[in-house]
């Protein structure tokens, strides 16, 4: 995605404690976990021309917080809770540098159909989303035939607001 807004990166990947305390409000969840990834890397933003973009999507059913599947039943229960229902997803970006530091969320509110459970097993069984926080990739097959519309960006709810970003990169 950063390619097409032209930018040139590199991915760099470190560990970070994506847990987030009871009862924390999404969008103050998805920017905590973002702003820790950055936290991640303080040691690179000692060069002078470094530029550090983090995010972490969350996904929030009747304010509760959906987290990423360990397993195949997990997954399974998570898209039957979606199945029918609007939710949001809220995407948490940090931009870090060796003199700023700017943090900023989006939410897209995503529409499901009510999904058959052959429909839902066939996703998670093919695509194990697992990695995924609500069980679910937009850009995949649920996304495709499962997702009835959305408001706001559908990019955010790939994991990455990229018109938003653009607009901050550009004050940045």
């Amino acid at each position: 995605m950063l390619a097409g807004l032209g930018i040139s990166f590199e991915v760099m990947v470190r560990p970070v404690n994506e847990d987030t305390p009871p009862g924390m409000k999404a969008e103050a969840a998805a920017l905590l976990l973002s702003e820790r990834k950055a936290l991640a890397f303080n040691d690179i933003l000692m060069e002078e021309r470094v530029l550090l973009i983090t995010a972490d999507t969350v996904v929030c059913l009747d304010d509760r917080l959906l987290g990423k599947p360990s397993k195949a039943a997990e997954a399974v229960a998570m898209l039957k809770e979606l199945s029918g229902q609007k939710h949001r997803v809220i995407t948490g970006v940090t931009l870090r540098s060796s003199r700023r530091n700017v943090s900023f969320a989006a939410n897209t509110d995503v529409f499901f159909k009510q999904l058959e459970m052959d429909e839902i097993r066939y996703y998670v069984d093919h695509y194990k989303p697992f990695d995924k926080a609500g069980a679910y990739g937009i850009q995949e097959w649920i996304g495709y035939t499962g997702v009835a519309r959305i408001e706001g960006s559908f990019y955010n709810v790939m994991g990455l607001p990229l018109q938003r970003l653009y607009e901050e990169l550009r004050k940045f």
